[in-house]
């Protein structure tokens, strides 16, 4: 039972961390931590790395005092160094025109990203870029819902990467546990690999089952 509830800490404090590049953000997020997050589950995050932050905003979820679509600031992952970066971006309107022209393009492949990542408006912000774009589009709702599939695939190739480095490696305890905890994110992207993202996710459950 312990295993079980360290792993769910695991899984939820990874989400936790990644909500800046997850389609729907707290709003997607609450209620999985709302269901999830038991009190044995609690009693495990509040030992693991940022997880007293996200234990106090479950509790502040489950008392009504944090509406289900945010989040207190001084609870953000990372410090709030994230939601920093993203409230002082603004783009001039050359900016606004290569960025609405790239996503006007893409499609959702290797290529479609790699062209979105190749944009200078996209460039210049880093590795912050997912979470840096898609605050500046809170002002351009008619980009929101192609971005959001811009982001899928990040995503889902992120994943990808992952989970290729995992299975080339020799699989030990602690990957194997991190895998269970990640295993929401592999199920989801996964399969849009066909079949060879079937077989990879075929491997990484088997990796779960020998750890447990």
């Amino acid at each position: 039972m312990k295993a079980k509830a360290s792993a769910t800490a695991l899984k939820l404090i990874n989400l936790y961390r990644q909500e800046h590049v997850i389609i729907g953000g707290w709003a997607a997020l609450n209620p999985i931590f709302l269901h999830e997050a038991t009190n044995d589950v609690l009693a495990e995050m509040s030992n693991l790395p940022n997880g007293r932050k996200l234990a106090q905003h479950i509790q502040n979820l489950r008392s009504g005092v944090t509406k289900m679509d945010s989040v207190e600031r001084e609870l953000l992952p990372y410090g709030g160094a994230m939601a920093d970066t993203i409230t002082s971006v603004k783009l001039t309107n050359e900016q606004w025109h290569e960025l609405a022209n790239g996503i006007a393009k893409f499609t959702p492949d290797q290529q479609g990203l790699d062209m979105i990542q190749s944009l200078n408006v996209v460039k210049m912000h880093g590795e912050e870029w997912p979470i840096v774009i898609k605050n500046a589009l809170t002002t351009r709702p008619d980009l929101q819902n192609k971005w959001n599939a811009v982001i899928q695939t990040y995503n889902a190739y992120r994943i990808w990467d992952s989970a290729n480095e995992i299975v080339s490696n020799p699989l030990t305890e602690r990957i194997c546990a991190q895998v269970q905890a990640d295993i929401p994110e592999y199920e989801t992207y996964l399969p849009m690999f066909g079949d060879t993202g079937e077989e990879l996710l075929k491997r990484l459950r088997t990796c779960i089952s020998t750890a447990n």
